[in-house]
């Protein structure tokens, strides 16, 4: 088959260098990896000079196929390429170049020579196929790279006012769906993320803390800018007596841990971004609260003011801390979204209960430039609502995501099914109606990526209009 050629241009509110430094750190694959076609890597050497390579695991409907990939044609801050070396392609080779263009931006070009496998066969089966995921894809990764370089351009003073230079931030539940998504938002930030982890660390960028979320040696904790915790036991779960248990310890005693021992410290961090969730508010029905709101009645909102309390050893030591607020994360990759698309893809979704309720959703991305931007706000403290502008009543989400889709939205799950499957967490996380507004986001200036439902689902499953 003859060579097809694939080719995006965007041009970028930044300059030349900044975007190269951008696509060299650690941090950048996972940023441009669209989570509507995740891959994984199995194995990685070096970064994108000559010689380096990747090995990837690639999604092919229920299949993964392995994928090796070899820097070549390095030129800094202009250019390097992406070959193919074993993969599901007959030939592949990716050249990304970076042009200065007039006024202190810079031109994004992404060039792509391949050709399909199986000769006139694959023509005829995949090309369409193939173009329509590259579209999808760098539709994708030319956005996120022009939202990640202003994000970072914009909040450099706030970061400089506090220290200058890259920080060292700790990020416990690194492994979870928002804490991979920010350690990768800081390194492509010129930060350096160390990882939290449970067993013995595999090196400089990974610190071992006991299960209860203290530190094996109150020293490993010096020396760090920021601490965001994220690690806790999922809510979303039958909560059996047991499962309350571990609820509770992991979230309260685990942040109660961590904050004395940040507060011991010689030198403790600057700020400690301790999350929490929107439960806090019980069930609202159609009224709308914020952070100036007191909390609810239930076992969630006990749960999230003795999780924010926790904190309070490091506030009292002088730490800034932050308690984000999450409402429903959005992504294929994991969370309600992940859990839901199975059904909806066949046409089996609904509401749940009435559908009445309304949900307070905020795209995954939005999520973790929301922890950035508090990190880099030295004004920002105290509750924040991680929340879209926008939430929607359950009914309506279902609605929209059919449409999304291209599907039906209309079978119900009814509450009394919900309460016999999830007992007591059905009415408190699935039946509840908390309609939360952003106020204090909004109000220091951040900007959402996904205001709107509708193109937060299109943009997280690449069914770009």
């Amino acid at each position: 088959m003859s060579e097809q050629h694939f080719q995006r241009i965007s041009e970028l509110r930044v300059a030349r260098e900044s975007l190269f430094a951008w696509h060299e750190r650690p941090g950048a694959f996972e940023r441009l990896c669209p989570p509507f076609d995740p891959v994984r890597v199995l194995e990685r050497s070096g970064s994108i000079r000559d010689g380096d390579r990747a090995t990837l695991a690639v999604p092919f409907g229920p299949l993964s196929l392995r994928w090796v990939a070899e820097h070549r044609g390095f030129v800094p801050g202009q250019q390097f390429q992406d070959v193919m070396l074993g993969g599901p392609f007959a030939a592949w080779e990716h050249t990304h170049r970076f042009e200065a263009v007039a006024g202190g931006g810079s031109r994004l070009i992404d060039s792509i020579r391949y050709r399909l496998p199986l000769g006139p066969l694959g023509a005829l089966f995949g090309a369409r196929l193939v173009a329509s995921k590259l579209d999808a894809a760098f539709r994708w990764r030319h956005r996120i790279t022009a939202q990640d370089l202003e994000l970072h351009a914009l909040l450099e003073p706030g970061f400089a006012a506090q220290r200058p230079g890259s920080w060292r931030v700790l990020v416990t539940g690194a492994s979870g769906l928002v804490g991979q998504n920010l350690a990768a938002l800081l390194s492509t930030g010129g930060h350096r993320v160390v990882r939290a982890v449970r067993r013995a660390a595999r090196g400089p960028d990974e610190l071992c803390l006991e299960p209860g979320g203290a530190p094996q040696r109150p020293s490993d904790l010096e020396d760090f800018d920021a601490v965001v915790h994220l690690a806790g036991e999922p809510i979303a779960q039958r909560w059996t007596r047991r499962a309350r248990a571990a609820i509770e310890s992991s979230r309260v005693e685990g942040t109660r841990r961590l904050a004395g021992a940040l507060s011991a410290l010689a030198r403790p961090p600057r700020v400690l971004i301790s999350a929490s969730a929107i439960g806090i508010y019980g069930d609202c029905g159609d009224r709308q609260v914020d952070e100036r709101d007191g909390p609810g009645a239930g076992f969630l909102a006990d749960l999230a003011q003795r999780w924010e309390a926790a904190a309070d050893p490091a506030r009292a030591a002088g730490v800034r801390v932050v308690h984000p607020r999450f409402g429903l994360i959005l992504s294929p990759r994991g969370g309600a979204l992940a859990k839901t698309l199975p059904a909806a893809r066949l046409g089996l979704g609904g509401p749940l209960g009435s559908g009445q309720h309304w949900w307070s959703w905020v795209s995954l991305e939005d999520a973790t430039a929301a922890l950035l931007f508090a990190l880099g706000t030295p004004g920002l403290e105290g509750p924040l609502n991680v929340v879209a502008p926008s939430p929607v009543r359950q009914a309506d989400f279902m609605r929209v995501l059919g449409a999304v889709l291209r599907r039906p939205a209309f079978l119900p799950a009814p509450a009394f099914a919900l309460r016999l499957a999830f007992g007591e967490m059905a009415d408190a996380a699935l039946l509840s109606s908390v309609r939360v507004a952003p106020t204090r986001l909004q109000n220091h200036g951040f900007s959402f990526r996904d205001p709107q439902l509708e193109s937060c689902l299109r943009a997280q499953l690449g069914r770009w209009r």
